[in-house]
Formats: C-alpha cells, structure tokens, sequence
C-alpha cells in the first residue's frame, strides 16, 4: 500500500481521513513520519495555509505529502471564523470558548446559513495541487451532540435535521467538507498512477 504523510498530529483528523480513505493509502501522521514539528498557519486564506504545511514537510522529507485547511464560513459574520476557526477565541484548538464566542455572535441573527470549507495541498515531486470541499448548512441555536470535534457541535448539514456533533462517523463521512475534498484527491492520485502503469 502507497504511503503518504498527512502534515497534522490533529488526531481527530487524522482518524476521520483514514475512515475515509478505506485502505486505499497509509496515513503518516508528523509524529509517525519521525517529524517533530509544529508548522504555523500564519496566512490569510486556507489555501496558503495548506501549502505552508505540505511545502514545508515536501522539503524536509522529499516524499509525496499532503495537508489541509478547514474553517466555518458564516454568511451573517462576513465569513467568520473562516480561516481563523480553530484560534477564533484566541487559543489555537479550544473549542469550547470557540463555539461560546460563535454563538454569542449569532445571538439574534436569524440568517444562520454556514458552511465548511477544506483545502488540501498535495505535493508530489515538488509540484502543488489543491483539492476544495465544501459542506453547506447552518448554524444551530444551541449546541448538540457528543461526537465530532471543533464546531460540530453547532452545524446541522444540509440535508439533515441534526448536527455534526450528533451523526455517526459515517454519516458525517457522508457528506463533510473534508469527504469531498479527499476524494478529489484521490479520484486525482488513483488516475495518474492508472495513467504511468499504462506508461510502462
């Protein structure tokens, strides 16, 4: 099986992607390529952010790499958190004073339409391509749901009459921002590996 190293320790992420990817690729987190590093996202949109990610494992590795973005994009807020979610209430990665500042945002405002957005960067021989998903929806009144991370708990997905925070593994698969966004890539890698064993 293909290897290939996720630029992230993020653990829930990492255990989505591998639900997603069903075998078809072994995930490498930073820690499991033997990276000790922790790679800043100091851009203003997710796609340079990704790309500082995969770039800078590409060059300390030189192996296929990939890396990704993700924000809650909210119409009312002008695209708040977008791609300052997970440091939106000035701590990288608390969600739960995320969510809190969020929904005191949203107090009153009856437009809650939201989405998810993911951006991937995968390099491969030093060349970049990006792979986007997005996941329509809205922002509920309170939050519900155990399961899930980040704001999940707060997003009903279009489609459905609950949130993230209280699907399935599975059925958040179904339908998520970064589902999209991973099989696009690998819809990409699957053809051009078909394409150079037809080469050969």
């Amino acid at each position: 099986m293909n290897k290939i190293i996720f630029a992230s320790n993020n653990i829930n992420k990492v255990v989505e992607i591998r639900k997603i990817l069903e075998g078809k690729y072994e995930i490498l987190t930073l820690n499991e390529a033997g990276l000790e590093i922790d790679i800043p996202e100091p851009h203003d949109t997710m796609e340079l952010n990704a790309l500082e990610k995969s770039m800078t494992i590409y060059k300390l590795k030189g192996t296929s790499c990939f890396a990704e973005d993700s924000g809650l994009e909210v119409d009312a807020l002008n695209g708040e958190p977008g791609v300052r979610s997970a440091r939106y209430a000035g701590t990288h990665g608390d969600d739960a004073r995320n969510i809190e500042m969020l929904l005191h945002k949203m107090q009153g405002i009856e437009n809650r339409n939201a989405r998810f957005r993911t951006v991937i960067s995968l390099i491969e021989n030093g060349r970049n391509k990006f792979f986007e998903g997005i996941c329509e929806g809205t922002v509920a009144y309170q939050q519900k749901g155990e399961n899930g991370f980040g704001y999940d708990p707060i997003f009903i997905p279009l489609g459905l009459d609950k949130t993230f925070a209280e699907c399935t593994s599975e059925e958040k698969n179904a339908v998520s921002h970064r589902k999209k966004a991973i099989n696009k890539m690998i819809e990409y890698m699957l053809l051009k590996d078909n394409i150079s064993e037809n080469k050969k």
